[in-house]
């Protein structure tokens, strides 16, 4: 049914439009292609890192020189750019009063080390030299204008205030955007969304998981490919489609049967999208929730950037709940556990499908195999899938438990999961771990998850 908008509506939506076009315009910024795609090689990019640090390459741009709207009389004050810390928290999307977290994030930012080369210079860098908080009037005093100072060093300096080749980008779309490695793909492509081939160069896998999720060059190798297009590809291509100026598409090359390189094609949206209030960035009671299940800040404020509050709350609760049982073993791994929940997607439709499973008719068997045989190996697999989430220590701790359970077997063990029966048998072992010994409700549970109950 379609709702007929009044006249009033009709003007309320038009002045928001135009307001919007208003202020996207007037937050644009200069990005040389050299800060696009740039190459950490210490520390990492975060979803609020890579907005903060947009934010004032913004207010230094409009600024010009340092030292503009100094709160006190210094020496080195005038060495500075200056925005009031409201500013900052506003145009890089921070809802939170926490000024402690926000200093972790600004540290953050001088964490990060840059290697940039060309064909005659070689240098590395901090992305930030200094970052202050000012409030004249004392900090331990209610009131008061808490003022945000910043500086670059000399090479960064340089390609924020006097960029050669630049790309224009908008505080409001970045706004928009909800996962770091999403902000970093719309920097890339919108650099490309001007060029006549509108495709981006063709880079390897290992190029491309570094530049969009921001983590070191050193760092251990990348996921499986099919994990990294799963679980950071689609979703950052979906928003920018969505939510952005732009429309990208991913473009894989083989060699042979192996995907191992990848481009983008970008395109402009046919109609611009509307400057909406960006969303919170940053939920603490959330991130407190994620943290208690074995994540540090960093982790847990990455999953919030790159994941729906209702999906991360909804797993949350759904490891609790696995916690609070008294008759399954104790979760050797909460964090693994989640971690994997919240990659499958369960929500909160779990309890209600656990409340109503005993009432569900008993199906029969189809092709030969028992309804109780399929259900068992799905939840193998599914006891295998979070295991491979457990980190190394983990698996290991896991592993000798398993051993010691399985003494009697003439299989040889000292390999690991390697041989298909060992993993069978694994698998099998820790999904009674993980959830107990299974039952009617459980086995109900999936029938209905797997549509073989025809309603």
């Amino acid at each position: 049914m379609v709702t007929r908008r009044s006249k009033k509506e009709i003007v309320a939506f038009d002045t928001m439009q135009l307001e919007a076009t208003e202020t996207t315009e007037s937050k644009e910024f200069r990005k040389t292609n050299e800060a696009i795609g740039l190459r950490v090689t210490e520390g990492k990019l975060t979803l609020l890192t890579r907005k903060v640090f947009n934010v004032m390459m913004y207010h230094a741009q409009a600024m010009k020189v340092p030292g503009i709207n100094a709160p006190i009389d210094t020496p080195s004050a005038k060495k500075y750019y200056w925005i009031p810390l409201s500013e900052l928290a506003k145009d890089a999307s921070y809802d939170s009063k926490d000024t402690e977290f926000l200093k972790l994030q600004l540290e953050e930012l001088q964490n990060i080390k840059l290697l940039m080369e060309n064909e005659t210079q070689w240098t590395s860098e901090r992305l930030v030299s200094s970052v202050t908080l000012v409030n004249p009037t004392g900090f331990k005093k209610h009131g008061g204008q808490v003022w945000f100072g910043f500086a670059f060093p000399p090479e960064v300096h340089e390609l924020v205030m006097a960029p050669g080749t630049y790309t224009r980008l908008n505080i409001i779309y970045q706004g928009l955007l909800r996962s770091g490695t999403a902000l970093a793909l719309y920097e890339i492509c919108r650099r490309y969304a001007t060029n006549p081939s509108k495709r981006t160069h063709i880079e390897t896998y290992e190029h491309w998981y570094g530049a969009l999720t921001g983590n070191a060059v050193s760092k251990d190798a990348p996921p499986p490919y099919k994990y990294f297009k799963r679980d950071v590809i689609k979703p950052a291509v979906a928003q920018i489609n969505a939510l952005t100026d732009i429309n990208v598409e991913l473009i894989e090359h083989k060699n042979g049967r192996k995907i191992d390189r990848l481009q983008f094609k970008v395109d402009h949206a046919q109609q611009p999208q509307l400057a909406f209030p960006a969303p919170p960035v940053i939920d603490l009671e959330l991130i407190n929730r994620i943290m208690k299940l074995g994540f540090s800040q960093q982790e847990a404020t990455d999953f919030v950037a790159q994941y729906a509050d209702e999906n991360i709350q909804a797993a949350i609760s759904f490891v609790e709940n696995r916690q609070k049982q008294k008759n399954s073993p104790p979760l050797d791994s909460p964090a693994a556990y989640f971690r994997w929940t919240l990659k499958k997607g369960l929500n909160a439709a779990n309890e209600q499908l656990q409340n109503n499973a005993a009432k569900l008719p008993k199906p029969k068997a189809k092709d030969g195999q028992s309804l109780m045989d399929r259900f068992l190996a799905a939840r193998s697999q599914e006891a295998l899938d979070v295991y491979h989430e457990v980190d190394e220590a983990g698996k290991k701790i896991l592993f000798e438990r398993f051993k010691e359970a399985n003494q009697s077997s003439a299989l040889n063990l000292n390999k690991g999961i390697e041989s298909p029966t060992v993993k069978a048998m694994f698998s099998s072992w820790y999904a009674d771990e993980l959830w107990g010994e299974p039952t009617a409700e459980a086995l109900a549970r999936f029938l209905e998850q797997m549509e073989v109950i025809k309603k």
